[in-house]
């Protein structure tokens, strides 16, 4: 059944179109996500759907008694009540009920054969059972609970909270709620990874309709089975999740893009015919009969596979030794204040290491630490030799507020000419009078792009990257994991982006209060790893007979092997992968057009050799899992 519709609904800005003719269907219990670039929008598509804004054009049709719950974007709670008053207040009408039940208990005591009263009595106790008036609070404990809320907070003032608190409280009073159409912009914000797992639990199972706004890939597979992509003024309409999503959208630009070029080919076979045979007398009506085919021909507007995207790579100046770094016993935090203990982990050239735990935790104190910024507690750590640090800071406090654009990278590298610098800024979406913006008053999403431009115009050979993801909309995600796979370097990377770590990462650090714990393998793998672990911790208080110790040593042996098979499948296709690059370089090199361009030309060298040097580094990863796999046979 469908619940609401938005039939060729448009927003204008003057003579500018936002959108126009958008279609949406959300069925009941459906989940929908809604995609598309930054500024293409989807907040303000959301505001219309939700009823808070009108239409410019169109209407918004909705089913009879529908209740709508909307979360906008970075929005707290403001309240001066504690956070179990707030969370109850949402129940105030279970409470009421429960009142009333007990008047009529007490009134039944006294007038047991009321008959009237008896039914009443019971047709409200139904109606109390069945919204969970016995286990409401139990809900509320669990949902709190589920955003990282204990049992002592619950005194707390509201009025008193962080930001990312608030809004942590919002997105649970307005899940408690339970409208039959949540809608939600952004709920990802301020959630670390555990909270994030919870919430899609959560929202699998929830009861009514879902419409998602999230640039986080991984909770949109995890959570949507139908996407609508706003892009270039329009709305599509996909089914299944994200990945689908971009499969069928690439799948449409293929077909678009073909039949254009047959038009265009169609186009230039009439053309040249009526020009050719217009003027001669025995032909003139067949020209003309091709003209008017011409005329009434709907032209097909040339395909664009996205709205104006980042393109960059991140390039080194030289080779660091095969050992990058090495943590021992490490233990961080402030003013004497150990925040976690200890901690340990190697890192060798070429590895991609993600840093992952709880807000507050200590991520960003470790990378602060490595990068000396903050004196250790305890214990070492030591870089290897020719090493160089990148650092992205993920409150972007390394870019000079006062400096425009432009002489934020100029300053830096001031013996490159201005049309140099204005070109790498191009490709990082900053052109025109853009460069010559402050950068007090850029966006988190332009702050961002800009110390990405800084970064690679650095060409450290080891990056260490502070949540890098914040702020950028999923096109500009999916570029920088591009540019980061393609990377030459090593990569430290601190991250809640599930989707981004599954890309990059071949080793996960999970940072807890009682030290580290490091995982061979990227989210995924960490995930299945950490569960028979988090099973065997419940269990190590048990004594165990032989037999048993002998299954667990032969268990683990397994697990072992089956981690060395998955490194050598990955360092098998990491190869392939790279043996085509290789090959699709090379093609591209011998074109003649690419030839007579010299800047082109040396620019595909680089790369090329870059990717060589990655594939050298592949093999040697590979005889050396290899190796090891054989051995553990």
């Amino acid at each position: 059944m469908i619940i609401l519709q938005t039939q060729q609904v448009a927003r204008y800005f003057g003579a500018e179109t936002l959108f126009e003719k958008a279609n949406l269907e959300i069925q009941d219990q459906g989940r929908v996500g809604l995609v598309g670039v930054n500024g293409s929008g989807k907040s303000t598509l959301l505001k219309i759907i939700a009823g808070i804004d009108a239409p410019d054009a169109g209407q918004v049709i909705y089913n009879k008694g529908l209740t709508i719950g909307y979360l906008a974007q970075n929005s707290g709670l403001d309240s001066q009540k504690t956070i179990l008053e707030e969370m109850t207040s949402v129940f105030n009408y279970l409470r009421e009920m429960a009142d009333q039940l007990h008047q009529m208990e007490v009134q039944l005591g006294s007038e047991p054969t009321n008959q009237t009263l008896l039914n009443a009595y019971d047709d409200l106790l139904v109606k109390f059972k069945s919204e969970n008036g016995y286990g409401y609070e139990a809900e509320i404990r669990n949902v709190l609970s589920g955003f990282q809320f204990p049992a002592a907070t619950y005194d707390k003032s509201i009025a008193d909270l962080s930001g990312g608190e608030r809004s942590r409280l919002a997105l649970a009073k307005i899940l408690l709620q339970k409208p039959v159409l949540l809608i939600l912009d952004e709920p990802t914000n301020h959630l670390d990874i555990e909270t994030l797992n919870w919430l899609e639990k959560y929202l699998q199972s929830y009861a009514g309709a879902l419409l998602i706004v999230s640039h986080d890939q991984y909770f949109l597979d995890h959570v949507t089975k139908e996407i609508y992509a706003l892009s270039q003024h329009e709305l599509r309409h996909y089914h299944g999740n994200y990945t689908d999503y971009l499969q069928q959208r690439d799948q449409d630009f293929q077909q678009a893009t073909q039949a254009y070029e047959q038009q265009q080919a169609e186009i230039k076979r009439l053309q040249t015919f009526v020009d050719k045979n217009l003027t001669r007398a025995s032909t003139t009506k067949r020209a003309q009969s091709r003209r008017k085919q011409l005329e009434k021909m709907d032209r097909l507007v040339k395909p664009k596979d996205e709205e104006k995207a980042l393109h960059f790579h991140f390039d080194i100046n030289k080779e660091t030794g095969k050992e990058v770094l090495g943590v021992h016993d490490l233990a961080i935090g402030y003013d004497s204040h150990t925040m976690v203990s200890p901690i340990n982990f190697d890192v060798r050239k070429g590895q991609r290491l993600a840093v992952i735990g709880a807000n507050g935790i200590g991520k960003s104190t470790l990378v602060k630490t490595l990068i000396g910024k903050i004196p250790a507690i305890q214990g070492t750590f030591k870089f290897g030799a020719n090493v160089e640090i990148g650092y992205y800071d993920q409150d972007l406090t390394q870019l000079d507020r006062s400096k425009t654009v432009l002489n934020t990278i100029w300053d830096e590298h001031p013996l490159l000419p201005e049309q140099q610098i204005r070109n790498v800024l191009g490709s990082f979406l900053f052109s025109g009078d853009d460069v010559l913006k402050v950068v007090h008053q850029l966006s988190g999403g332009e702050k961002a792009r800009l110390l990405l431009t800084k970064l690679a115009m650095e060409q450290r050979n080891v990056l260490i990257m502070d949540e890098p993801t914040n702020h950028l909309d999923i096109q500009s995600k999916e570029v920088l994991e591009q540019a980061l796979q393609n990377f030459a370097g090593t990569l430290i990377f601190v991250s809640h982006d599930r989707y981004f770590i599954n890309q990059l990462a071949d080793q996960v650090l999970d940072v807890q209060s009682d030290g580290s714990h490091l995982y061979a393998g990227n989210y995924d793998f960490y995930l299945e790893k950490r569960a028979p672990e988090t099973n065997a911790t419940e269990t190590t208080n048990q004594p165990i007979s032989d037999n048993q110790a002998q299954f667990l040593a032969d268990k683990e042996q397994q697990k072992q092997r089956r981690r060395l098979e998955r490194a050598v499948t990955a360092a098998e296709e990491k190869m392939q992968k790279l043996a085509q690059q290789d090959a699709d370089l090379q093609a591209a090199m011998a074109q003649p057009d690419i030839q007579a361009d010299f800047t082109k030309l040396a620019d595909l060298q680089q790369q090329l050799e870059q990717v060589q040097a990655a594939a050298d580094q592949a093999e040697t990863d590979w005889l050396q899992a290899a190796d090891d796999l054989e051995n553990a046979e």
